[in-house]
């Protein structure tokens, strides 16, 4: 099995900028795409942005400019940073990791990213 563990959510005001790093362990050769989801009050979960094993990325059109994923395979590690930070960016944020040939996602426990304006 794979466990994942986010760090690096908090507080920040409209503008400023948080950078989220969720760390990989356990049977990480069974992970493919690594990415970002968040969940706001009240809304479905949606993606934020994935990145696959050999760097191709995509993000979702709301934080295209402003966010950007990062991976480090060797490290079994993926990273959002996060600028330019809007209210409507507050959100319980997940870092997920895909089974490359399927079979249910793995899910971290969710880091709290709360932007005032």
């Amino acid at each position: 099995q794979v466990q994942l563990v986010e760090s690096g959510g908090g507080s920040v005001q409209a503008g400023g900028s948080l950078r989220l790093s969720c760390t990989a362990s356990g049977i990480t050769f069974s992970i493919g795409a690594m990415g970002w989801y968040r969940q706001a009050p009240g809304k479905q979960r949606e993606l934020v942005g994935s990145i696959k094993r050999g760097g191709n990325t995509n993000a979702a059109d709301s934080v295209e400019g402003r966010f950007t994923i990062s991976r480090d395979n060797a490290k079994n590690t993926v990273s959002l940073q996060m600028s330019s930070l809007k209210p409507e960016d507050t959100a319980v944020y997940y870092c997920n990791a895909k089974r490359p040939y399927g079979g249910p996602d793995y899910w971290g426990q969710g880091t709290q990213v709360t932007v005032s304006s």
